[in-house]
């Protein structure tokens, strides 16, 4: 057994020693310093291993940002225990089969989501500690009884490749799959980001993304790494955002659309200047970039990534080289092949595949999915896309098996919203597809063949998906057609449909 590998706990007892009384989280009208979040961190970890927790166990998060969804993920790093955060915006059933597939050991839910937790886990057995992030309430614990000081409590090897956080990416074929994050892939790519940006422990972050999405972990763990601070949000707010801008001296952060957008129309309407804003990352219109750019004089950058890649694999200035997404980070090895695992040369397209430190571990509980992803030794990411004669990645959509639609920066696989759909008495066939959204950047559209003698309407159809699966999946756009295009074989010619349909 070799010496413990640098984790998540490892630079926050860093930070503890190096930084003491300097602002490390601020949430609301709470500031809490590095030797605070140290204090918090350790306490918790002995609270959860004097409660039983093991390395390898569990910890189911439902809850919106807070400051004790950032402690968790020091206590788990430092325990050797798994992070499984879930989505809030899910419908019961599926955040249902999350809890099912990760059964965490332990589980700490918002008062907000305490109703639709309670009837989930009562006979789940795995959930041996229920706590609240609020108040004690039912059988939820208080948070502060997940606390217990610090003693001299013996803490288990943690190698760099063991499963840090459990991340559920979308329905490929109507269930989520867990995707294993190691602890050293997320520290690693938020790494790249601090030496790309030349962050420094007078950097501020405000952390307006869900911590359930990497996008969010990368951002909160690039503060922490440089020794800055991190705003936590609980989601986004304008006017506390602005808020925090004009005080705290934000300096980065994470969009999806449209909160650039919100954000530059406030500074506009109310003068108030983005000028100490350096960086800003995510999915933008040209346009919206342009503005942000012009307002603040900051960078925005575009990237490529995924979950299971622990976050951005490339990484370029919006306008350096425009429609591309940037070049690969340090750590990140991106190639473009064939179907047979050949490498293209430059300019020609395929799949985009990835290997190195940042790459997940498998797909939790999917050994066949996990070979299946890994072959040839490469991660296939289920992406076309192509990179030029400099390295620049052009992304250019997803293959057939793994088409995926992104309003607001979700993940939306169209075989999932399908499924629902036709569980409609009166669909007899539909093809979901992805289309251009000023708003979100793209929407869901659904053609829609009806079966004979049938009538529905588009109001009808959008209600019956949002009751059945997450709302931020239902259709924003409707479309009944007399039949579909059919290819040789009789199956649905969807690229035509896509052709023909693809505008809103």
């Amino acid at each position: 057994m070799g010496p413990w590998c640098f984790t998540l706990y490892s630079a926050i007892r860093r930070n503890g020693l190096v930084f003491k009384d300097r602002i490390a989280l601020i949430a609301g009208q709470q500031r809490v310093t590095h030797r605070e979040v140290l204090s918090a961190v350790d306490s918790l970890a002995s609270g959860l291993a004097s409660a039983g927790l093991r390395p390898g166990d569990r910890i189911g998060v439902l809850a919106k940002n807070c400051l004790e969804f950032v402690y968790l993920y020091g206590a788990a790093s430092k325990l050797g225990a798994i992070m499984l955060p879930i989505n809030w915006r899910l419908n019961p059933e599926e955040i249902q089969y999350i809890i099912s597939d990760g059964a965490p050991s332990a589980l700490f839910v918002d008062p907000e989501f305490q109703e639709t937790v309670k009837s989930l886990v009562k006979d789940a057995s795995f959930a041996k500690l229920c706590f609240t992030t609020g108040k004690a309430q039912g059988s939820f614990r208080a948070f502060g009884d997940a606390l217990r000081e610090n003693g001299a409590d013996q803490y288990p090897y943690v190698k760099g490749d063991d499963g840090f956080v459990i991340i559920h990416t979308a329905a490929v074929q109507g269930r989520p799959r867990g995707a294993l994050l190691t602890h050293q892939g997320p520290l690693l790519a938020a790494m790249q980001m601090v030496y790309r940006w030349g962050l420094t422990p007078t950097d501020v972050n405000i952390s307006m993304l869900p911590l359930f999405h990497i996008a969010a972990i990368n951002l909160v763990l690039c503060a922490l790494l440089s020794g800055g601070v991190n705003i936590i949000m609980s989601g986004f707010d304008l006017n506390a955002a602005f808020e925090h801008m004009r005080k705290d001296n934000v300096t980065f952060f994470g969009t999806f659309p449209p909160m650039l957008k919100s954000l530059l129309d406030k500074a506009e309407e109310t003068g108030q200047s983005l000028s100490g804003i350096r960086h800003v990352v995510g999915l933008e219109q040209a346009d919206t970039v342009k503005r942000f750019e012009e307002l603040s004089g900051g960078t925005f950058w575009t990237v490529y990534g995924q979950s299971e890649t622990s976050g951005f694999l490339t990484m370029g200035k919006y306008f350096e080289r425009t429609g591309s997404t940037g070049t690969p980070l340090q750590l990140a090895e991106v190639e473009i092949c064939d179907q047979d695992g050949n490498t293209l040369r430059p300019g020609t397209s395929g799949e985009i595949v990835a290997r190195g430190p940042l790459v997940f571990r498998g797909y939790w509980n999917l050994e066949k999915e996990t070979e299946y992803t890994f072959r040839g030794g490469w991660h296939h990411t289920g992406d076309r896309g192509r990179l030029d004669e400099d390295g620049y990645l052009w992304f250019e959509g997803r293959l057939p098996e793994k088409e995926l639609i992104k309003p607001g920066g979700e993940n939306v696989y169209p075989a999932e919203v399908e499924k629902v759909i036709l569980e409609h008495e009166a669909v007899k066939e539909v093809v979901v597809i992805g289309v251009p959204d000023p708003e979100w950047g793209e929407a869901i559209k659904a053609v829609c063949v009806l079966e004979g003698g049938k009538s529905l309407s588009e109001t009808d159809l959008i209600a019956f998906v949002a009751a059945r699966i997450a709302r931020y999946k239902k259709p924003k756009h409707v479309r009944f057609v007399s039949q579909f295009p059919k290819s040789a074989d009789g199956s649905i010619d969807r690229q035509k449909v896509r052709a023909d349909h693809g505008t809103t």
